[in-house]
């Protein structure tokens, strides 16, 4: 059972984090309030409620639950109602919920509720084709006419904030996220997420800002904006111009656990975390998978994922990575990630290529 306390960083880094937190600004989407406009997007096998209540510790505005199944709720699946957890620590978390039927949507959601998140979720925009040749996710937007159905009775379910998460579109000739928009506006959802590739880009590509910045502009319902904004100055620059209400940052805090502070460094300001600074964030999370109820071989499988991913652009990461592949226990894994992140020299972190990091999908 998680504990009730907050997380204790150092001294030394609570310091470091409360200098730039200090610059953050709140903001409601809808009747939904956030500590700042960047926020953690969901991502299927990571946006667990550990992971969740980091980020925010570390910046992050809100967030949002890895997408969850309706069907694996509604037939009581211990695993997938596991998912649902929120921590009582976490002070603005949704639960995303994904499937094809608006029945089996609207009796999940009743149930999603009863978790305490701020709002629920509907994935429209994940494009992985297990979930898609079911008729969920991005297919959801094949559909438009379905979904007032699909939005009214979730809506009558629950008693907090109804939002979307959508794709710019289906493919290049099916960009209709304008028009999903409006349906969803009708029928009292609060804000729409926009991932701004089509599903036929999966994780390829460039996301499309100019029409983010379109729909930030001109639609009805806040419009929070997704996709390539994997450094903290592309999520800098962005905020001094964008039109949209808030950001979505998915692959970025997996590299750089920083980025929801390093964003609101001024342009001549230098990062002001270590490699010390990510050893202690590794530490942490490590507790609160542990404080999860987590089993020491899941603890190592979950810990190393994100030790590899923060490893990368600093010196000597690619050794690093053979190393920890190669340790099958979780206290010689530690034991090797604290010689990395400590060794003096792992000061400056720069990543140089970020198209060919988690393109298979995440959500």
């Amino acid at each position: 059972m998680l504990s009730h306390d907050l997380i204790m960083f150092s001294t030394t880094l609570q310091k470091k984090i409360a200098v730039l937190r200090e610059r953050h600004t709140p903001i409601t989407l809808g009747s939904v309030s956030f500590a700042s406009p960047t926020l953690l997007a969901p991502m299927a096998a990571i946006c667990n409620a550990p992971f969740r209540l980091l980020m925010q510790e570390l910046g992050a505005g809100g967030s949002v639950s890895e997408l969850i199944s309706c069907h694996g709720i509604n037939h009581g699946n211990e695993r997938t109602r596991h998912m649902l957890k929120i921590d009582p620590r976490e002070k603005h978390s949704g639960i995303q919920l994904f499937g094809e039927d608006a029945s089996a949507m609207s009796e999940a959601a009743k149930i999603a509720g009863e978790f305490g998140p701020k709002f629920i979720d509907i994935n429209m925009g994940c494009p992985v084709k297990k979930v898609v040749t079911k008729g969920g996710g991005s297919a959801l937007m094949q559909a438009p006419k379905e979904l007032p159905k699909l939005f009214s009775l979730m809506k009558k379910a629950i008693n907090v904030p109804l939002t979307i998460k959508i794709r710019t579109g289906w493919d290049a000739d099916q960009v209709n996220a304008h028009e999903i928009i409006h349906i969803a506006k009708n029928e009292g959802v609060e804000f729409v997420s926009v991932h701004g590739r089509t599903r036929a880009q999966q994780y390829s590509g460039h996301a499309n800002w100019e029409y983010l910045e379109h729909l930030g502009a001109t639609s009805e319902l806040p419009i929070l904006g997704n996709g390539d904004l994997h450094e903290a100055h592309q999520v800098r620059d962005r905020l001094k111009k964008t039109s949209c209400q808030a950001l979505l940052l998915g692959r970025g805090p997996l590299r750089n656990p920083f980025i929801f502070l390093d964003s609101y460094l001024d342009s001549n300001e230098v990062s002001p975390f270590s490699g010390v600074d990510y050893l202690e964030v590794i530490n942490t999370l490590l507790k609160l998978y542990a404080e999860n109820g987590e089993r020491e071989r899941t603890l190592l499988i979950q810990i190393r994922k994100h030790i590899i991913w923060y490893a990368a652009g600093f010196p000597g990461a690619s050794e690093f990575r053979t190393r920890i592949f190669k340790t099958p226990e979780l206290s010689e894994t530690l034991k090797i990630t604290e010689e990395f992140f400590s060794n003096g020299s792992v000061l400056q972190k720069k990543i140089q290529d970020h198209d060919s990091f988690m393109t298979s999908g995440h959500g």
